[in-house]
């Protein structure tokens, strides 16, 4: 599982050029589900990433996890994360397949919600339009089988 981590200062998702949804100071994870995931790799994804210390403290260290924060979080699922490149054209074959990514995909960011996070979401499987306002810039990609 592939988790990228954006923190923003607004964002919002729009398919159709209709809002599906958007955050005010927050973070937005593009997340990629791989074929050799499980419930298991979802969870423990989700407790990282709920307790990542990414956020600076009054001292300006990164000692603040999303779940000090109490900002939101914009899920927007992404299976081009778990892209392979051997030659000029990305293969897919690593994502799991789209009815599993969509079930672990929920799971995923249930979990964060079960941490008290509000969590909005993307569309899956939709064409997106994403905006976003970075701040910082501060991005961390997350991996699990670094962890």
């Amino acid at each position: 599982m592939k988790v990228l981590i954006q923190i923003v200062q607004k964002a919002k998702v729009m398919v159709s050029n209709q809002l599906v949804s958007n955050i005010h100071q927050g973070y937005v994870l593009f997340v990629g589900i791989e074929k050799e995931d499980t419930i298991e790799t979802v969870q423990k994804m989700a407790q990282k990433v709920a307790n990542l210390r990414i956020n600076a403290d009054e001292s300006g260290k990164t000692n603040l996890s999303i779940l000090d924060t109490k900002k939101e979080i914009l899920s927007i699922s992404q299976f081009t994360l778990c892209a392979t490149i051997d030659g000029r054209r990305p293969s897919f074959s690593n994502a799991k397949d789209a009815q599993t990514a969509k079930e672990f995909y929920e799971i995923f960011n249930q979990e964060l919600k079960s941490y008290g996070i509000v969590v909005k979401e993307g569309e899956f499987q939709k064409h997106m339009e994403v905006f976003l306002v970075n701040d910082g810039p501060f991005t961390i990609y997350m991996d699990s089988q670094n962890f």
